[in-house]
Order: C-alpha cells, then sequence, then structure tokens
C-alpha cells in the first residue's frame, strides 16, 4: 500500500500514477519516464526473444506446444496482412505487425499484474524505487511514440511508391484533382488542408485510442483497490470485482494490441497503394 501519509483516496491515486523520472535537460519535454523505458525494452527482449528461441529449435516434425503457439500466432497475422496487403510487400510488412502486436500485447498484459506487490513491495520496498508505473502503453510518450514511428513508416513507404514529386503532388491535388486554372488555386488550398488533417490525425487518433483503454483500465484496478481497504467486506467485494475486471480486461488488452497491429497494417497499405 501507499505510505502512511498517503492512505487518502487522492494520495492512493496519485502515488501509483507517479512515473520513476530522470531530467537531462531543462522543462517536460527533456525528462525521461524510465519505468516506461525499462519495461518496455524488457518487454520486447522477452517477446522477440521467445519467438526467436521457438523459431530455432523448429522441426519439420509434429510440432510441440510452444512451437504450435507460436506457429498459431504467425499464420493469424500472415493472414490478417494477407486480407489487407499486397503479396510482394507482406514479407516486409507481416514481421513488422507480428512485431508491433506482441510488444503491444506484453505491454497491456502488465495492466493485469497486482499494481500493489508488484510496485510498492517489490519495486519500492525491495529495490528502493521512489516510483514505478508498470504498464508502458498507460503512459501517452509510448503509444504516441509507436503511432508516429508508424506514421513515418507510411510516409516514407509512399514516397517510395510515388517518389517525393508524387507525395508532394497527392498533397495538393487528392481528392480533387487538376482542376482549370481559375479555380486551381481554392482547390490546392483545400485539398493541402484536408490532407494535413488527415496525416496528422492518423497518429494522434492510434495513439490515443490505445493510451485512452489502457489508462481507464489502470484507473479502475486501482479504485477496486481502494475499496479493499475500507474493510472486510470492501476486501472480499474487491477481490470479486477485481477478478471480475481483470477477465473482462483481458479481452481489451488482447483487442487493442490486435486494433493497434491493424491499423499499423491499414495504413502502411494505404500508403503502399497511393489511395491515401
Amino acid at each position: 500500500m501507499a505510505a502512511e501519509g498517503e492512505l487518502t483516496p487522492a494520495g492512493y491515486l496519485n502515488h501509483h500514477l507517479n512515473y520513476l523520472q530522470a531530467s537531462t535537460g531543462e522543462g517536460a519535454f527533456w525528462t525521461l519516464h524510465l519505468d516506461t523505458l525499462i519495461t518496455s525494452v524488457l518487454l520486447g527482449i522477452i517477446g522477440t526473444g521467445f519467438i526467436w528461441w521457438v523459431a530455432r529449435g523448429a522441426t519439420s516434425g509434429v510440432p510441440n506446444r510452444r512451437q504450435a503457439f507460436v506457429e498459431l500466432c504467425v499464420d493469424f497475422i500472415d493472414d490478417q496482412v494477407k486480407s489487407i496487403f499486397h503479396a510482394d510487400r507482406r514479407p516486409l510488412v507481416a514481421p513488422l505487425a507480428l512485431t508491433v502486436f506482441v510488444w503491444v500485447l506484453l505491454m497491456n498484459t502488465m495492466d493485469i499484474v497486482p499494481i500493489d506487490w508488484l510496485t510498492t513491495v517489490f519495486l519500492e520496498g525491495l529495490l528502493g524505487a521512489p516510483a514505478w508505473r508498470p504498464v508502458p502503453t498507460n503512459d501517452v510518450n509510448t503509444t504516441f511514440g509507436l503511432a508516429i514511428t508508424v506514421w513515418l513508416l507510411m510516409i516514407f513507404m509512399f514516397m517510395k511508391v510515388k517518389g517525393t514529386g508524387g507525395f508532394l503532388r497527392e498533397l495538393v491535388t487528392h481528392p480533387f484533382g487538376i482542376k482549370p486554372i481559375w479555380v486551381a488555386p481554392v482547390l490546392v488550398v483545400a485539398n493541402l488542408l484536408m490532407n494535413i488533417v488527415e496525416f496528422v490525425s492518423r497518429p494522434v487518433s492510434h495513439s490515443l485510442r490505445l493510451f485512452g483503454n489502457l489508462y481507464a483500465g489502470e484507473i479502475i484496478f486501482l479504485l477496486i483497490g481502494m475499496l479493499a481497504a475500507s474493510s472486510i467486506a470492501g476486501t472480499l467485494g474487491a477481490a470479486l470485482l477485481g477478478a471480475g475486471w481483470a477477465i473482462f480486461h483481458i479481452l481489451i488488452i488482447v483487442l487493442q494490441a490486435y486494433i493497434f497491429m491493424m491499423l499499423t497494417v491499414v495504413y502502411l497499405a494505404l500508403a503502399y497503394e497511393g489511395s491515401h
């Protein structure tokens, strides 16, 4: 639980919503969330390392349970990419989609780990960390970082398919196209404004959808934990509510990882097909 001076509801929430920060310069922009960075990197290593380990020991005979599970995941992602993307680009996009899905799923899964045991007892009590938020996707910096990376890949793929000139031409001509000269300036401005709004909205919606769902889930878990501190009846109620919410939240974390992966594939497909 929180420290003795923070046993109010507001203190409990604030305690668990603090980041382990390190400043590299003046201003909030230069502040690093070390808990987010460390947890994200560790989960990325675990996810990719597990898949590499299973793939390295894969056999052509009857697969064991680990190999069957990984093959099921790979085939599922490949089928999703195949339904959206051209076959000649699947060898590039399918591994990216698999990486995004596994990484986001692992980061989301940290939301069902008992936060008081992990942060207060282990990380803060035993390791001496002043604060620690264990769910990287509850940090808007993580979701924006992932979304902006996909956004830059989308622009890169668009330029690779149509060239820099083609990309700029699409910005000022799509969707109206080239019209007579007397209305062209108006249409150029309209096309440019609409396309800028569209391009900017993609990473914003891509990131905030994931962040909002995981942040809300974390707050609900914290509120249930506060109920447990009220009385014995509150403890029993919190146990039942926590178990029920955890089961429901499993569906949310898997669904959000799937949606984030599918939007990544869709955005890259739109860029490749030049139909933005």
